[in-house]
């Protein structure tokens, strides 16, 4: 059982958007996408509507303080040429300006490599910015750096 204030990670729910569309907004203001350059809302509707479509391999939870979401995680299930388990993706991880420092990321990490085990994954990988200088303090505590580099293509 939670202490009193304390953040409890879950599943999201249909009724969890209204709270939860405010969090992915600021997850894609920090990454540059809002504005002129904001996701179309098709994409947010979409991204939503993945979660609870059982054929889809992506999924969300938040988490919730005081009755109130102060966190968010996606993830996804993808094959790999060199495992025969699933591998887990974790894509989006943000938690609410005011909560951060708070164990909001970390619980939700934790979540998601608890989930990753149950569906039979060794593994857990995940991305940021160079420049996230804040969440690479904790993901530095909670995982090894690849020293893998990044490069995409657009088409």
């Amino acid at each position: 059982m939670a202490s009193p204030g304390a953040a409890i990670v879950r599943a999201v729910v249909r009724a969890d958007f209204d709270q939860w569309l405010p969090l992915w907004q600021g997850y894609n203001a920090f990454y540059g996408r809002s504005g002129d350059t904001a996701l179309p809302a098709d994409i947010t509707h979409m991204t939503w509507a993945r979660f609870f479509d059982a054929y889809e391999p992506v999924h969300a939870l938040v988490a919730e303080r005081d009755g109130r979401l102060v966190g968010l995680t996606h993830y996804l299930f993808h094959r790999t040429t060199i495992r025969i388990e699933p591998t887990c993706y974790l894509q989006d991880l943000f938690t609410a300006h005011e909560q951060r420092g708070t164990g909001v990321g970390r619980a939700l990490i934790s979540a998601v490599c608890e989930r990753a085990k149950l569906a039979g994954s060794t593994r857990v990988y995940w991305l940021t910015h160079e420049s996230n200088k804040t969440a690479m303090k904790l993901y530095d505590q909670v995982a090894q750096l690849s020293g893998f580099v990044v490069y995409r293509r657009q088409l």
